[in-house]
Order: C-alpha cells, then structure tokens, then sequence
C-alpha cells in the first residue's frame, strides 16, 4: 500500500497509531505501516482552531505534510442531537478537566430529563498527499449512531463508550469487543472510506 510514501498519523499516541493500524488491517487485509510524528522527528505544536471536525483534522495533517509523506489526520468526537450536536469538537475537554468520568457526569447532567437521547460519534479523517503528487487533500467522515443512556455500562473503551449504546449489538461501545467495535465504529467507518477514496485514485490496489 501506498509502496512511495510514509503513512503518518497525526499523533504521538502510540496506542491511536496501533488502532490505526488494526483498522486498515481489518478493512484492507493488509499490513500497513504507520509512523508517528515522533518517528518522522516532528516536533512542532499544532494548534487545533477549526470549528468543525474536518477543520480540524485538515489543521493537523497540513502541519505534517511533506515531500515522501502521505499525512493523516483524524478528529474525533461526540454530537448529541438533542444537545444541538454538543459536546461536538469539544469532547476531550468537555468538563474542562479532560478527564472522562468528568466529561461523562456533565454529559448526564445536561440530558436530565431528557427522553430523546440519540447521539453519533463522527470522525474526520483528512489525508494529504505531497504537493508533486498532483492530487488534493481530501476528509473522509465516519459516523456510528447510537444513544446515550443514563448510567454508564461496561468496563472497556474510553471517554463516552460507556454511555453510547448501540441498539444493533445490544451493548454500550464499553461492552464491545474489539473485532465487533471495528465493524461498526465512527474511525473504522472513515477508514473504509478513505481506502474507497485510495483505490479510485490508483494508490492502491
């Protein structure tokens, strides 16, 4: 895959970079190889400003890109539709600790008493190609719907998985296996998108 460049994921995040990795495996059936920014000696701030997800992951993958380089970026996050998409970009630090159990008692707090309690998790995935390669940076998007409950369940995933029920599986994202989250999640739903994109450019078979 992509045999003339470096695949880099905007992160140092080791363990983001090995799910990266587990998802292209599951949707391609290949090996694929992702560097960090570390690996590629990036050591630059990146600030992320946008105002929606793909601004964002745009934001982080042109900070990146570079000759040899395919860069990608994802932006990640939660939309409750009867909280007019919040806590949106903001997710990470919607309690303003970036602490989960944090971030999950404010979510509770703002849906009390709500009954209509559906929700998505949506992510971004931007991919920059060098400049000499002629082709434009594009953002493919993931969504996985689902519903908010009103007590947290299961012990895996992180951030909100343990409120986000997901009525085709009958479990919360937290009481998913990680074959059965690959299936269905909003990052493994963009990356099938951005092989889709990959293969009608010719970058890969």
């Amino acid at each position: 895959m992509l045999k003339d460049y470096k695949i880099v994921l905007a992160t140092n995040n080791a363990h983001k970079v090995g799910e990266f990795e587990k998802l292209f495996f599951y949707h391609l059936g290949k090996e694929v190889k992702i560097y960090t920014l570390k690996e590629i000696g990036f050591e630059g701030d990146i600030v992320e400003n946008g105002r929606t997800f793909s601004e964002n992951a745009l934001i982080k993958a042109s900070a990146v890109a570079g000759e040899g380089i395919v860069a990608i970026a994802d932006d990640s996050g939660l939309c409750v539709d009867a909280l007019d998409g919040a806590p949106g970009i903001y997710s990470a630090r919607y309690a303003g600790t970036g602490n989960d159990r944090d971030n999950n008692n404010k979510l509770l707090e703002e849906l009390k008493g709500v009954s209509y309690r559906d929700a998505s998790f949506v992510c971004a995935l931007a991919c920059i190609f060098p400049e000499s390669s002629g082709i434009d940076p594009f953002v493919c998007k993931g969504v996985c719907r689902g519903e908010i409950l009103l007590a947290e369940r299961g012990k895996g995933g992180f951030g909100y998985d343990p409120l986000f029920w997901v009525d085709s599986k009958g479990k919360t994202f937290a009481e998913l296996t990680e074959d059965e989250k690959n299936v269905i999640s909003h990052r493994g739903d963009a990356v099938n998108v951005l092989i889709g994109e990959l293969r009608r450019i010719g970058q890969i078979d």
